[in-house]
């Protein structure tokens, strides 16, 4: 073959491939509403604080503290993200190009983010500032090997970031950011790991939650890891 016909049409096959994985990549924009709201209810669950204690703690706890509180987590992987914004979009009438900057701007924010739903139960039903919340492998063998999420409340103003569920009052809402690639360079989430366990701790209280892990948040974390590498 004519080196300038294998050149041309090598430019055309890569050209092909990258239309192609740019058009995958747009298809939230035109998922319908309901696909759009099933998608981003998938990362949904509750829970509940106070369902597990800590091992070496059994002080009870004072009386003008909740005994126990209701949780809800939503996981905003890459496809709740789209789903978040493409909701966006259906609701205000948003352009493509508008709503495409709803996910970029929700991706810029960290490696991947979790809204925390708390409603205290019993008690005084005041949430203590200094709760905290680990993202972790799921272990049958009870390993501890969590990074700590930072909480960080200007989250709220991202549209990407709402989610497509109706928002429950009751409940105080936390946006919080967590890394997926540890500072040693590894993975959160090693091959063999199949499940993520968010745990939310509230005095000497813990309850948790935890999702499968999907394709797209392992090849984010493959992103934030090179991200990392190449930067100065």
């Amino acid at each position: 073959m004519n080196p300038l016909v294998a050149f041309v049409l090598s430019l055309t096959i890569v050209a092909g491939v990258s239309a192609q994985e740019n058009k995958k990549d747009d298809e939230y924009l035109r998922w319908p509403r309901q696909q759009a709201e099933t998608v981003g209810k998938s990362t949904y669950h509750d829970g509940k604080v106070g369902s597990r204690l800590y091992p070496w703690d059994t002080r009870v706890l004072k009386t003008e503290r909740s005994q126990n509180y209701k949780l809800r987590a939503t996981w905003f992987t890459p496809e709740v993200i789209r789903a978040s914004a493409r909701w966006a979009q259906l609701q205000s009438h948003l352009t493509d190009k508008e709503t495409e900057a709803l996910v970029s701007d929700a991706e810029a924010v960290g490696d991947t983010v979790v809204m925390v739903e708390i409603d205290p139960n019993e008690g005084s039903g005041v949430i203590p500032l200094d709760w905290e919340a680990f993202l972790q492998p799921k272990s049958k063998t009870g390993r501890n090997d969590g990074v700590r999420g930072v909480e960080k409340s200007e989250l709220r103003k991202l549209r990407g970031l709402q989610g497509v569920m109706q928002r429950n009052y009751d409940y105080d809402r936390f946006w919080v950011v967590f890394p997926l690639v540890r500072a040693d360079g590894r993975p959160l989430a090693s091959p063999t790991d199949n499940d993520l366990e968010l745990v939310v701790r509230i005095y000497n209280r813990e309850g948790a939650v935890n999702w499968g892990i999907p394709t797209s948040i392992r090849l984010r974390a493959n992103a934030c890891k090179t991200a990392r590498t190449q930067s100065p």
